[in-house]
């Protein structure tokens, strides 16, 4: 009778030991499934469908820390671009100009005002002048904010006669601002200025 008692005693030890692992079990697979469930709502929140031409095509989102250094470059290279690429017609000249100046602070607008004070823009339109840039390279510092950058550029005037190759060199700083149409990356120059402009070639064009 004793042997039986033991062994309802033994028996019923299994099963509390077996029932701890049964719960066990269950709590680990719980806690994984919540996490894996967690990890799927990051990884779907982190795709972008794109509807083109009737199809979806999948994006990745990343966050904007990530593309600093590629939007920062592109900023500076957009403004520089719509500034200084000029054709001798006063409403191009106009209308990329107003598209530059909503890429950087007054620091542009007083250069783009001194440079009209000047007559820079009637001597291209007289003169029939046209201005090419192509940014070489940007050094960028963003482990300071505001980022700091130093743009070299090359930059031809082209006139009928004769070509012009200047090397151009600027700088300034770039800070945060909300995004919008005429603004799409966010970024807002600051203190620009030329550190050089000097030609290093004029070529003639004539036979």
């Amino acid at each position: 009778m004793f042997q039986q008692f033991k062994n309802i005693d033994t028996a019923f030890k299994h099963i509390k030991l077996f029932s701890y692992l049964l719960i066990f079990a269950c709590i680990a697979i719980t806690c994984f499934a919540v996490y894996k469930s967690y990890q799927s709502s990051d990884n779907f929140k982190n795709h972008i469908y794109v509807l083109a031409n009737g199809k979806a095509l999948e994006a990745i989102a990343s966050g904007r820390k990530d593309n600093i250094p590629v939007e920062c470059r592109d900023h500076i290279k957009t403004f520089h671009e719509d500034f200084f690429n000029l054709d001798p017609d006063d409403k191009q000249i106009q209308a990329t100009i107003s598209k530059a100046l909503y890429l950087a602070d007054g620091s542009a607008k007083t250069a783009y005002d001194n440079l009209k004070e000047a007559g820079y823009y009637n001597n291209i339109i007289s003169g029939s002048i046209s201005q090419q840039i192509t940014v070489d390279s940007i050094k960028l510092n963003i482990d300071q904010y505001p980022y700091a950058f130093t743009c070299y550029a090359t930059e031809k005037l082209i006139r009928s006669t004769s070509t012009t190759t200047r090397s151009l060199i600027t700088q300034g700083f770039l800070r945060n601002v909300n995004r919008s149409d005429n603004n799409p990356h966010g970024f807002l120059i600051e203190r620009w200025e030329t550190v050089e402009n000097r030609d290093e070639q004029v070529k003639s064009t004539q036979p």
